[in-house]
């Protein structure tokens, strides 16, 4: 499928060798293309769909809604949705974040958070502070705006846009399966990660620094990877020895998508900022949101000028933020965080059969965020030569068995390494996970087959 020559239309598509099936209904977890296949979305689109397509009620909610009002601009106008969406998330979000700018997407969510921080200090220590640094990690993606192609680490991305970007510093990354420092324990190498964040701030200089970005799970860059708990309780520690902030980037992981409201809740630790998107609306409309500590936003907006330096046009759009509250209504009512969770340890348990194929490396994850790695040697965990394109096969086997998985590669060194995302809809049935793995199991075996 993937050799197909692209169809001649007036999209600029995102890859011009891709043959890219047009999708005519979704509903439930599965997607049917004009032709009458039908597909498991095990991935969400890219971890969106989490209650899935085609939900009856969000689409009459939102029929209303345009009805009633659907665009003011944030500078003048408030809105009841607005309000109400800012509400719910805040009471979703943990300890006292609690005050919501609600942007378009992930990547404004994360330069929203950046520039949030930059101001921060400036507002409470003058113009001439000198904290801006933002200190993010390798193996990580924080979105494509330059900004926030600034923070990510997959140098792939990067490469093309080098010149234009900030030289913000990047530290090891909390993947243990790769882990730099020889440990072989995941306490040990998260230890060596929370370590690794306090040399480069002194590296730096602490008065350098504003805010350190990581994600709580790791999506596209490395999916599925996390720490133990203890390295987010030494980097809160860190972060607040050396007067930084600690910026938390939820955009995939967050709204139930890993078994909490958001994935910080698993390690115990209150941030600065979240930003967040995706799961906020579940696709149902482009919106995402950096939230900010009440430290952060009085810092602002109450002891300082009262004025945050930054907008967009939807920023803060009624009516995505009338259907993002509508959403988390229903998975707060049907209680799908609570089935991510479930679903998410069936899955996992699940999973641990396919290492007995030889090119499954590692498997990892929480709730239905899980990332599987393929190598070309499970001993020495030697990755595949690019051009044997696993990350490829494995999409298009997987497809063939009428399953979509998330593909992706570089996580090893830039160039190499091959991983898929597993996130189906958090609403997904036992029943439904069973027909997913045996499309997951019969596509890796195919690929197997090929490569060996």
């Amino acid at each position: 499928m993937s050799l197909n020559k692209a169809p001649k239309n007036h999209v600029f598509y995102r890859n011009q060798n891709w043959h890219y099936p047009e999708i005519e209904k979704g509903e439930g977890i599965y997607l049917y293309d004009k032709d009458g296949n039908r597909y498991i979305d095990g991935c969400s689109g890219s971890a969106v769909a989490n209650i899935g397509h085609g939900n009856k009620e969000v689409a009459q909610f939102a029929k209303e809604h345009i009805e009633r009002i659907a665009f003011t601009h944030l500078s003048r106008w408030t809105v009841d949705s607005i309000e109400k969406c800012a509400e719910k998330v805040s009471n979703w979000a943990p300890g006292d974040l609690n005050h919501v700018y609600f942007v378009s997407g992930g990547s404004e969510a994360t330069e929203t958070a950046i520039k949030m921080a930059r101001q921060y200090f400036v507002e409470r220590d003058g113009k001439g502070c000198s904290k801006w640094k933002i200190i993010s990690k390798w193996n990580s993606f924080h979105g494509n705006t330059m900004g926030a192609l600034s923070m990510t680490g997959i140098t792939g991305r990067r490469k093309v846009y080098d010149p234009m970007l900030i030289n913000f510093p990047k530290i090891p990354q909390f993947y243990h399966y790769r882990n730099p420092w020889g440990c072989e324990t995941l306490e040990e190498s998260s230890i060596k990660a929370a370590e690794a964040l306090e040399e480069e701030i002194l590296r730096q200089g602490p008065e350098n620094v504003a805010a350190f970005i990581t994600e709580p799970v790791v999506g596209s860059a490395a999916p599925g990877v996390h720490p133990d708990k203890v390295y987010f309780k030494m980097v809160r520690e860190i972060c607040d020895k050396y007067d930084v902030l600690l910026i938390v980037d939820e955009v995939m992981a967050g709204f139930g998508r890993t078994g909490k409201k958001f994935a910080v809740n698993h390690y115990d630790v209150i941030p600065d900022i979240i930003a967040c998107a995706k799961g906020m609306s579940c696709g149902y409309t482009p919106i995402g949101a950096a939230v900010a500590s009440d430290k952060v936003f009085e810092t602002i907006m109450v002891k300082g000028s009262g004025s945050f330096v930054h907008g967009h046009t939807y920023a803060g759009n009624p009516l995505s933020c009338g259907i993002a509250h509508k959403v988390m209504e229903i998975v707060e009512r049907e209680g799908y965080v609570e089935n991510a969770a479930n679903q998410g340890e069936y899955l996992m348990d699940k999973l641990q059969s396919l290492y007995k194929y030889p090119i499954v490396g590692d498997i990892r994850g929480k709730g239905l965020m899980i990332g599987i790695e393929f190598v070309n040697d499970q001993k020495t965990k030697e990755p595949f030569d690019t051009k044997a394109n696993i990350k490829g096969k494995i999409t298009n086997n997987c497809l063939a068995e009428g399953l979509v998985v998330y593909p992706g590669g570089g996580s090893v060194d830039g160039v190499r390494g091959d991983h898929i995302l597993i996130a189906p809809p958090i609403n997904i049935t036992k029943e439904e996970v069973d027909t997913l793995f045996e499309a997951l199991e019969a596509g890796i075996r195919k690929t197997s087959e090929e490569v060996l």
